[in-house]
């Protein structure tokens, strides 16, 4: 895979380039058919599979908030990399990027530029200044200027075939906590990044379970409450239960996504870590005294134990 910033260092078009172009946010399971497509197509041409997405999000360049990403950058292209993709264009969105018009960005950058002889889009594709492509006009571009226009069916979950796949029912079960059933969309249990930090130096000392503080590096945060988890760090894989929120027992008011690892001997301070929400436990609740929490804190790590087996 060769991963492309800027479109400058394109100095020759691709040889037969296979092309779909998308935000791609979580990356989900109707992504990759989407990927896969492509790359069958490469293989059917003899030419080169290319994923066009974009940083930042659009909707933050057009003077919208746009929703919380599931996928970081870097996330988004470690995915989009690991389906097998032979040329990732990560290009900045900027709004001169915005102003180009359909016709331009077909003839001029994915003909001219890139050497597409083939784009793969969703029914809901559009393009261009003012979104004034669409799905119509590109098929009649296609035959106009000799490339071929696939259409990607929508793609539902596997468990029950009944619901879309999409970025937006993603965020909507992350944010509900329900992180359990995102796999059968994600492909994947859904993960968050961040450092170790320095935090208020009180899981191992006043309750005997020593604790990961993590600054969080997604957008995206599940809903507070308690988690069974695994643990990727630099030295290996680990099961762990991880806090999000307020700590209401502590009661001083500072969001913080705590994670203590278990069977874990080592100093993670200052590493990166990321984290695999496998399933809610709990809620937070604010104990009457720090025995309590302990003794909460050992049923939900005998719980997570149970769960991660």
């Amino acid at each position: 895979m060769e991963l492309i910033e800027d479109l400058k260092f394109i100095k020759t078009p691709f040889n037969k380039a296979v092309i779909t172009i998308g935000n791609f946010d979580g990356v989900h399971k109707g992504h990759q058919a989407i990927f896969h497509q492509v790359i069958e197509k490469a293989e059917e041409i003899g030419g080169t599979s290319v994923v066009m997405t974009f940083d930042p999000h659009p909707l933050k360049v057009l003077g919208h908030n746009g929703p919380p990403l599931i996928t970081r950058k870097d996330q988004k292209i470690e995915l989009i990399s690991a389906t097998g993709i032979d040329k990732i264009l990560c290009l900045p969105f900027t709004r001169e990027f915005a102003a180009i018009s359909a016709q331009e960005f077909i003839k001029d950058l994915l003909i001219n530029q890139l050497g597409m002889k083939a784009i793969v889009v969703g029914l809901d594709y559009s393009f261009g200044r003012n979104r004034e492509g669409n799905l119509e006009l590109m098929q009649k571009a296609g035959k106009q200027l000799g490339f071929e226009v696939l259409i990607a069916d929508w793609i539902n979950d596997t468990e029950t075939g009944s619901e879309r796949i999409s970025s937006t029912r993603i965020r909507e079960l992350v944010m509900e906590g329900r992180v359990d059933e995102t796999p059968k969309f994600l492909g994947r249990f859904y993960q968050i990044r961040g450092k170790v930090v320095k935090g208020r130096q009180r899981g191992g000392s006043k309750l005997g379970f020593p604790t990961a503080n993590i600054k969080l590096h997604d957008e995206l945060s599940p809903k507070m409450g308690v988690y069974a988890v695994t643990v990727e760090t630099q030295t290996g894989k680990f099961k762990g239960v991880a806090n999000i929120g307020y700590s209401p027992t502590f009661d001083d008011h500072i969001f913080t996504i705590e994670v203590h690892l278990l069977d874990f001997a080592g100093d993670l301070y200052n590493t990166r870590i990321r984290i695999n929400m496998i399933k809610r436990l709990r809620d937070e609740k604010k104990f009457s005294n720090l025995e309590e929490l302990s003794n909460q804190i050992r049923n939900d790590i005998q719980l997570a134990r149970e769960i991660l087996a």
